[in-house]
């Protein structure tokens, strides 16, 4: 049996059960990513030597009966803005040497090989993780495995698209303004940005404390499973803190079977000041509707503050002025046109100006922390439009003039440092999948698991997938 359709979970049954190997479902997975990976492009390194010599001592645990840690033989992958031992790290950019040491692992990496899963490559992402949308001077357009003319979201397009694809069970990205959920909802894949600090971060992101670590999935138990594997304290990050005494996989388990009867559950569909897709505002309204039939008393209801846009470009490119502050003129110019232009923006904002965005983001922070002990989740669309055209940072013919103009639902919640999910609801007329947005308040991390694992067993979306052209 081809194993590219299976879960993580799936697997590690299977290779419980003797019916299948770790370097059976290794092999699939750069097969399927030899036949896919020329048309949604990706990946921007693969090491199936490296890969499949992990997955036969792999197979050797599992024979003598002694697997070692929760994801060990299975197939994953990382976004190349996390460092990976042996591998360059790009992010992207032409303004960075391969020819040099890479000898560290990213702390999320070094968890997902002490617990011995199989890391077949690095995904691709916008230079220097910089936008919503995947395409880079150094990778190019990363698409939509659903509809290869549109994008598949960013900044973690390449993990979305690798999973949604099946070259991979499990894909881990970032998300300093909807970097997960972005890509996730326009590729039809669960994602979630935990908690600020739940796993920890090294080298420290120039964009602070907005940027989460975080894994997309084909199921929500896959992604509670792979936080169980990268939560908890690393030295090397000051921020982090460690993981909670229950795992994430079990409050995914409950999710399941206790269901969310009794949730206060608030939904807003435009956060009080968004403008909707009518198709896609009618799908997640049906979406919603199904937390009502689960139990959970849901009311319409907006979390009471504004469009931070402001305050977010301020906190955003600054970071990526700092990101790019040591380049030389050569490299700047050779540069993202769209990156080179915030930059010179967060250039020019003064501390004062970042510190009065700090203010505005705890603000929000205070105001969503008093919400919270009304509802113990917010309901929103992830995004509120569906994929668009491949190869530009807005959609065509759109007054947004940056990528955040068309995700307001996202980057709210990473100046709040909340958990925040989309998980797939539905599909648009034109095929192109729609996800919901499960917000929690901090550190109920678990709770957002379960309604996504609830909302998930209510309405499956594990049976559709992608027919990827030339796959």
């Amino acid at each position: 049996m081809t194993t590219a359709g299976l879960t993580a979970t799936e697997l590690l049954a299977e290779y419980r059960a003797g019916r299948l190997s770790p370097v059976d479902a290794t092999k699939d997975a750069l097969a399927r990513i030899d036949e896919a990976n020329g048309a949604v492009n990706a990946f921007c390194l693969v090491d199936g030597p490296r890969a499949l010599a992990a997955a036969a001592e792999s197979e050797a645990r599992w024979r003598r009966g002694e697997p070692h840690g929760l994801l060990d033989g299975v197939p994953v992958s990382v976004k190349d803005i996390l460092l990976t031992e042996g591998w360059p790290t790009l992010r992207g950019s032409r303004s960075i040497d391969p020819d040099q040491r890479w000898d560290v692992d990213a702390p999320a990496v070094a968890r997902l090989r002490e617990h011995n899963a199989v890391i077949v490559g690095k995904t691709t992402t916008p230079e220097l993780g910089w936008k919503g949308v995947t395409d880079s001077p150094l990778t190019g357009v990363t698409r939509n495995p659903w509809d290869t003319t549109k994008t598949a979201g960013g900044s973690s397009g390449g993990a979305s698209a690798a999973v949604a694809a099946g070259m991979g069970t499990i894909s881990l990205g970032t998300d300093g303004g909807g970097s997960i959920r972005i890509p996730a909802s326009f590729s039809g894949v669960f994602g979630i940005k935990p908690t600020y600090g739940l796993v920890p971060i090294y080298p420290a992101s120039p964009y602070g404390t907005l940027a989460h670590v975080g894994p997309l999935s084909w199921s929500v138990a896959d992604s509670a499973l792979a936080l169980d594997v990268i939560t908890g304290v690393d030295s090397r990050d000051w921020t982090a803190g460690p993981r909670p005494d229950r795992p994430f996989a079990s409050a995914a388990e409950s999710g399941v079977s206790a269901g969310i009867a009794g949730m206060r559950i608030a939904f807003s569909p435009t956060l009080g000041h968004v403008e909707v897709d009518r198709e896609v505002a009618a799908i997640v309204e049906a979406a919603v509707r199904v937390f009502t039939e689960l139990g959970a008393v849901v009311s319409r209801t907006d979390p009471g503050f504004a469009d931070p846009v402001a305050a977010f470009h301020a906190l955003w490119f600054s970071g990526a002025a700092a990101s790019t502050a040591a380049l030389t003129d050569e490299q700047r110019a050779r540069l993202d046109p769209g990156l080179r232009e915030v930059c010179e923006q967060g250039a020019g904002y003064s501390a004062l100006d970042y510190l009065e965005a700090t203010a505005r983001r705890a603000a929000i922070g205070r105001t969503m922390g008093e919400f919270h002990e009304h509802y113990d989740l917010l309901l929103t669309p992830t995004m509120p439009i569906a994929a668009f055209e491949a190869g530009v940072e807005v959609p065509p013919g759109s007054a947004a003039t940056r990528w955040t103009g068309w995700t307001p639902f996202t980057y709210p919640f990473n100046m709040t440092q909340q958990p925040a999910a989309s998980v797939p609801c539905g599909f648009t007329s034109a095929g192109l999948p729609v996800g919901l947005q499960v917000v929690g308040p901090r550190h109920a991390d678990g709770r957002v698991l379960a309604a996504c694992a609830a909302f998930e067993q209510a309405r499956p979306w594990q049976s559709t997938r992608p027919q990827v052209p030339g796959a």
